[in-house]
């Protein structure tokens, strides 16, 4: 019971952070209007455009894809504008909620609920696509998440899958910041992540630790990527800012790290088949 109880109450950390502000809101979305999302999607493609390819929405079309944290529900519309058949799923209200008055400005639907990644409420075999980008790392038991991607899709479904990679430059600045600098260096990077980087929680993965994760897929192909964060070439989250960050901004060496430091990005990105 009291393990029961430690797990809701870690769960409801997570929900109440991402309830405050969805994922990207306070930064880049000023006006919930459909001008406004469409600049928020201009901005989100623009500092991430790996996302694109990696999501591959025009493959989506007529396949029953389920998203996994639709936050401000800008890949969740490139979904539907490609034709998918398509569910999704937050844990907070507040992201249902864009996601959904997102859809309607422009003319499109969803089955969109408030729901768990680590209890979901469709069938087995229910989806040819399960995707979700830098969410189920937040979940307190990861683990389960993955179990029940695996559960509802179908034979030969995909998943595509973000989430955080432990050797990574935002990785090593957090360390600094608050380990090295907070006179604490026996502090893990472990430790780093579930404190500082965004939700109370929030986990990284080493690959071999992904590829245990996915270990019920057929087939596991994973790739690291450089982010914006690693190259502070944004805002650093909605956590993190102050003028030491910004006096870093200036001099970053982001020529220089991406040549040398390229396998030291933050997202990981998994396309498991099952």
């Amino acid at each position: 019971m009291h393990e029961k109880t430690l797990a809701q109450g870690e769960k409801q950390a997570v929900h109440d952070f991402w309830e405050r502000a969805a994922c990207g809101e306070e930064l880049y979305l000023h006006d919930s209007g459909r001008q406004g999302y469409l600049e928020q999607a201009r901005r989100r493609y623009e500092l991430e455009p790996y996302v694109e390819q990696f999501a591959a929405f025009q493959s989506a079309r007529g396949q029953r894809v389920l998203e996994i944290g639709v936050g401000l529900g800008a890949d969740h519309q490139r979904f539907a504008e490609a034709g998918a058949l398509l569910a999704g799923i937050d844990l907070t209200e507040r992201a249902v909620a864009h996601a959904r008055r997102r859809l309607e400005l422009f003319g499109m639907s969803s089955e969109l609920e408030q729901g768990d990644a680590e209890n979901l409420s469709f069938a087995d075999a229910s989806f040819d696509l399960v995707y979700s980008w830098g969410v189920i790392h937040h979940s307190p038991n990861t683990p389960r998440a993955v179990a029940e991607i695996h559960r509802v899709l179908k034979p030969g479904g995909t998943a595509r899958i973000m989430i955080y990679h432990t050797w990574s430059l935002v990785g090593y600045m957090l360390w600094v910041r608050y380990a090295l600098l907070g006179l604490r260096p026996w502090m893990s990077l472990a430790d780093i992540y579930a404190r500082y980087l965004e939700s109370p929680g929030t986990k990284a993965y080493s690959v071999a630790g992904a590829r245990r994760l996915f270990g019920a897929f057929s087939a596991v192909q994973i790739q690291t990527q450089l982010t914006h964060g690693d190259l502070l070439e944004s805002a650093a989250g909605q956590r993190h800012r102050g003028a030491f960050l910004s006096l870093a901004r200036r001099i970053w060496p982001r020529a220089a790290l991406r040549k040398f430091a390229a396998g030291h990005g933050l997202f990981m990105l998994i396309c498991a088949t099952k």
